[in-house]
């Protein structure tokens, strides 16, 4: 006869001595009800896996102190950058062996914050931390995303990275000098340092666009001003919902009604011709008066930005 799991083991990942405290035994525990997660964790089968509860289940086996960090983070801060183990920090000399975990040791203080229940690196350390693990690009989208979702702000993520001396900092500084306040997201980010790395002047991250009155007429993705250039990034979103359709060709008409020449870059686009975004841009450019450069796209920069 089955037993019913109690109800104080449903809810997610426990302790051999929870485990006990609500009656059950690691006889018990080896039966088809329970699922070990980590040596002294255990789960009731029927509880989601979600990453959240994985945490949850490492964090009850790691030292008092441990917190999220590095990708782990990122990811709880709503940006996923890769896969890999599990990323937590401590500050005791233990190290983890709990299979599918990466146990960091730090020397000065944590100081989480709690995000899903969960302790987690700030939103400025977690960025320093990534600057070890990511490249520029990527490195730069993780910015733009934390100050894009309210994390942090461009201002406090450069007053940390210029007053510390960590691991990771050097390249969090170079990221942030090419981060952007009004970035809304990743793959804009994208599309964004595909032309500055190609060497093309700097956009305008998501401005306002007003006819002769003042009166609004769109918020674009990038816009070079001066030549009346819009580059917008239409993700899969913009293709498979009919309203997001109309609407984007109907703001797209009052934009080319007022004289603005606009690029649309799609996913397709970066999978088949990556190399041909910049000069797109920079052929709209050029017909508008520009007289800089043809964009340059190195054997770094195909590394960069080829996605096939």
């Amino acid at each position: 006869m089955t037993r019913a799991v109690p109800a104080a083991l449903r809810r997610g990942p426990f302790t051999l001595a929870q485990a006990a405290a609500a009656g059950v035994s690691r006889d018990m525990l080896r039966g088809r009800q329970y699922r070990q997660l980590f040596r002294g964790a255990y789960v009731w089968v029927g509880v989601e896996m979600t990453l959240t509860m994985w945490l949850r289940g490492a964090l009850l086996v790691l030292p008092a102190d441990a917190v999220v960090s590095h990708l782990t983070a990122l990811r709880l801060y709503g940006l996923e950058m890769g896969s890999g183990p599990l990323e937590l920090s401590t500050t005791t000399g233990l190290r983890s062996r709990l299979r599918g975990v990466r146990l960091h040791r730090r020397l000065g203080r944590l100081s989480p914050r709690e995000i899903k229940g969960l302790p987690v690196t700030g939103p400025d350390r977690t960025l320093v931390d990534c600057g070890t693990r990511l490249g520029i690009v990527s490195l730069v989208q993780a910015a733009d995303h934390l100050v894009h979702t309210g994390a942090t702000t461009l201002d406090a993520l450069h007053r940390y990275c210029l007053d510390r001396h960590l691991h990771g900092v050097q390249r969090c500084r170079r990221a942030l000098g090419l981060a952007c306040e009004g970035a809304e997201s990743p793959r804009e980010t994208f599309v964004r340092l595909m032309l500055v790395f190609a060497r093309l002047p700097h956009p305008i991250c998501n401005p306002e666009v007003q006819d002769a009155h003042g009166r609004f007429v769109a918020r674009v993705d990038m816009l070079y001003a001066v030549y009346r250039v819009v580059v917008e990034y239409d993700g899969w979103q913009h293709e498979r919902d009919a309203r997001q359709r109309q609407r984007d060709r109907e703001r797209r008409e009052l934009l080319e009604g007022l004289g603005y020449r606009l690029i649309v870059v799609t996913d397709e686009d970066l999978r088949r011709s990556p190399e041909d975004v910049p000069r797109r841009v920079h052929a709209a450019l050029r017909d508008r008066g520009y007289a800089g450069p043809a964009p340059v796209m190195s054997v770094q920069w195909s590394r960069w930005f080829a996605l096939s």
